[in-house]
């Protein structure tokens, strides 16, 4: 990078502050420009400094990470990455900095999963990376659907027809955003299932999962080994496994399963494509959101050559435009439409 992206450090713990900041100055394209201990500071900090990317602790004394965050995006708006404790408490609350305009977060060690200080770096680095080429005016269009289109069993359209295709889905930077907004829109009675794997560590997406059953008329779970693909049902990947779909009889079924990392990730949305292009074909649709990478480009051109119907976010409402861009410049792409078209496009095609 020409210039170095400028980040600003808030957390309440002096250790933290230490070790987020050795770990982002080893790195020549980003400068740690100043650190603060609660949310007060980071406000006038953030004004002061003028940081490409600000990381944010949500548990603060004087003025949490939530309220904070509030007036970062009220008065200076600027690329937030949540740090968020491993907890039942922390992962609503880090669901509610994402609605509120951050664009990604990083657990803080906890008792049930601890990420080494190497897993930390690589995570830290890379999203610091993308949050810096972020949009916010792309959280703007999302967001501001969210707010008007919640759920409303009065005017939304009632299906009673039960399909034998797949739906699948596949983000990671911005995702969560925008899978509440395509939820929120499906039908009662959608007539297929909808799998998803969404970039997100362990322990985390079972929270995400309840986010996502509270805005949609689907049930939706977290995914777990066997579980049989049924009508208005969703799935979510969980973060410590890989997701794929196969047919035992005329059934589908899902596998999860511990395996390397695929296109750099566990769980994959390679993987999850390939296994519906393969098992499903022509009766699938698969789509590809915002994130970081090209996870899932090669998998949706899959699906799109065995005859499924492939959607890509547009880059005007991405948070990141990268594994959709990719996906639209290798030709995997049938349609690429605005987020909040694409739960109708997704049903006009089941």
């Amino acid at each position: 990078m020409s210039e170095q992206i400028k980040v600003l450090i808030v957390d309440d713990s002096s250790l933290i502050r230490k070790i987020v900041s050795d770990i982002l100055e080893k790195d020549p394209d980003i400068k740690v420009i100043g650190t603060a201990n609660d949310g007060k500071a980071a406000i006038l900090m953030n004004n002061e400094l003028n940081p490409d990317v600000i990381t944010l602790d949500i548990e603060m004394p004087i003025l949490d990470g939530l309220s904070a965050l509030k007036l970062i995006m009220s008065t200076n708006p600027k690329p937030v990455i949540m740090m968020s404790a491993l907890t039942q408490h922390g992962a609503d609350a880090t669901f509610k900095a994402l609605e509120l305009g951050a664009v990604d977060f990083i657990p803080k060690k906890s008792t049930h999963v601890s990420l080494s200080i190497e897993d930390l770096g690589v995570l830290l680095i890379t999203k610091v990376k993308a949050a810096a080429k972020s949009r916010l005016n792309a959280y703007k269009l999302g967001t501001d659907i969210n707010r008007t289109n919640l759920i409303n069993t009065e005017t939304k359209p009632v299906i009673s027809e039960v399909s034998d295709k797949i739906v699948a889905i596949g983000t990671s930077t911005g995702g969560p955003s925008a899978l509440i907004n395509i939820f929120n829109k499906f039908p009662e009675k959608f007539p297929s299932p909808v799998v998803v794997v969404q970039h997100m560590p362990e322990g985390f997406t079972g929270a995400f999962s309840d986010r996502l059953n509270h805005n949609s008329n689907l049930e939706v779970k977290e995914a777990k080994d066997g579980d049989e693909l049924l009508s208005g049902h969703g799935y979510v990947a969980p973060g410590h496994s890989h997701m794929g779909v196969e047919k035992k009889g005329d059934k589908f079924k899902l596998k999860v399963f511990k395996a390397p990392k695929v296109s750099g990730h566990m769980p994959s949305i390679d993987v999850l494509f390939d296994s519906v292009a393969e098992y499903a074909g022509s009766k699938s649709v698969g789509v590809i959101l915002t994130g970081m990478g090209r996870d899932g480009a090669a998998g949706l051109l899959k699906i799109k050559s065995k005859g499924g119907y492939t959607i890509a976010q547009n880059e005007e409402t991405s948070i990141v435009y990268g594994m959709n861009k990719v996906a639209v410049e290798i030709g995997a792409v049938n349609e690429i439409v605005p987020l909040w078209q694409i739960t109708d496009r997704i049903v006009k095609h089941i």
